[in-house]
């Protein structure tokens, strides 16, 4: 196996990387800011907590429809048009939440934006695949999971000093809050269309030499990769099945907490959600950023990614179950940003499991499926968490709930299969 020198791949990292960080902190703000106007825009809406848990969560379902469909329009049209098309359609319609003022156009334009946004994960999972070989896809992907973090910690205050123009030109501050962040996201589509290169071999910003050895390691690497037949027969293996179920609860947990963690901090403060909220809100990210950075580092310097996954996700559970758990404020913070730290550092180094043995088509539809499951982990988590705390009378009943499907997720993490099987001899007329 032909090796990259670190000058090459710090050459990709620097031009790709922040670009698509950047890309990501935005989808992440359209995704979770619902959960910021939710106080102002059930007040002004008067929409009940059933609805709005509903309406959050229904994103998901337009999301997880369209993943895989998504995906492998990327892997035939390429990134550069797609992600352009993704990210326009998805700040347009978060715009557009601005004319939410009924149960019915709330959920009609949070499925529309869930299908609008559908493939933007599992594309940019993918489009890593295409540039940086194995050894160095876990760094990657680590830093690129930095955005939901930076997400929080830049929009955290964003959100809130948008709700504070509550008035201004007549307009609610829940609608200056998805108008904003909505087109913002529309213009960084735009240029990533300008931007972004599907493949090595068209980035004019490398040399000839350099284009030819990076395509060349990741055409190695792929072709070395076991078969797995048609992208059907890829969907339907076991190990991807297991590995949606493994997602699924991890993004309830993630989804759980994120939607409600304004209002929880506001309850802590003993504040509505505003400016202030938004400041402490984004101190669980600032932990979770580091976490991201530090926790794949010791997986691969470890070489065991399956105990440091079961590990962060047991410190996330923690988490969840501890901010609900103790009376003092500062300590109810503490047991958040373990929370938030461990939840986003776990999922880079889940995301190192499916690229390890597909490429090509079959890896555009297996991290899709994957990513659809943990979109209804998102779609199921207000709903489970509403219904818990209904059930049992608790506001605390929820995210214990949450808490235990992210131990479950740990528990099944050890199971993990990393051995690829042997590439098969393909059979007279077999194509892979």
């Amino acid at each position: 196996m032909k090796t990259l020198p670190a000058s090459l791949l710090a050459k990709v990292s620097w031009r790709l990387l922040p670009f698509l960080l950047l890309m990501y902190i935005m989808a992440f703000l359209d995704r979770a800011n619902v959960g910021f106007a939710r106080q102002a825009f059930q007040a002004d809406t008067g929409l009940s907590d059933t609805a709005f848990a509903f309406g959050a969560g229904v994103f998901f379902a337009g999301y997880a429809l369209l993943e895989v469909p998504s995906n492998l329009i990327l892997h035939r049209v390429g990134a550069r048009l797609w992600m352009c098309r993704i990210m326009v359609s998805w700040g347009l319609i978060s715009a557009a939440m601005v004319l939410a003022h009924s149960e019915t156009s709330f959920y009609l334009l949070r499925f529309l934006l869930g299908v609008a946004e559908a493939g933007f994960f599992p594309g940019v999972i993918l489009y890593l695949t295409y540039w940086f070989p194995g050894a160095a896809r876990g760094k990657a992907m680590g830093f690129f999971y930095f955005g939901a973090p930076l997400a929080f910690i830049v929009g955290s205050p964003l959100s809130g000093l948008l709700l504070e123009l509550d008035g201004v030109a007549g307009a609610h501050g829940w609608q200056w809050l998805f108008v904003v962040e909505g087109l913002m996201a529309t213009a960084v589509g735009v240029w990533a269309y300008f931007y972004l290169d599907n493949r090595p071999a068209d980035a004019t910003w490398l040399s000839l030499e350099e284009r030819q050895r990076l395509q060349g390691v990741i055409d190695q690497e792929d072709a070395a990769k076991p078969g797995h037949g048609s992208v059907l027969k890829t969907l339907c293996q076991p190990a991807v099945l297991y590995l949606c179920v493994i997602y699924l609860l991890i993004q309830a947990s993630v989804y759980g907490v994120v939607f409600y963690l304004p209002t929880q901090v506001a309850g802590l403060l003993g504040s509505k959600v505003g400016l202030l909220v938004g400041l402490v809100s984004a101190l669980p990210w600032l932990c979770a950023l580091l976490a991201a950075w530090w926790v794949p580092a010791q997986a691969d310097r470890r070489g065991d990614h399956r105990r440091v996954a079961c590990l962060t996700l047991l410190v996330a559970a923690a988490g969840i179950a501890g901010s609900v758990s103790v009376t003092s404020p500062v300590w109810g913070m503490v047991a958040l940003c373990f929370a938030a730290a461990g939840f986003i550092a776990v999922q880079p180094v889940f995301w190192t499991f499916p690229s390890r043995t597909l490429a090509g088509s079959a890896a555009a539809g297996a991290i899709a499926l994957v990513n659809a499951f943990g979109a209804l982990g998102g779609f199921i988590a207000p709903v489970l968490k509403n219904w818990a705390e209904m059930h049992f009378a608790s506001p605390a009943a929820g995210l214990y709930v949450l808490a235990a499907t992210t131990v479950i997720a740990a528990a099944l993490v050890l199971g993990i299969a990393l051995k690829p099987r042997a590439r098969p001899q393909p059979r007279p007329g077999y194509q892979h």
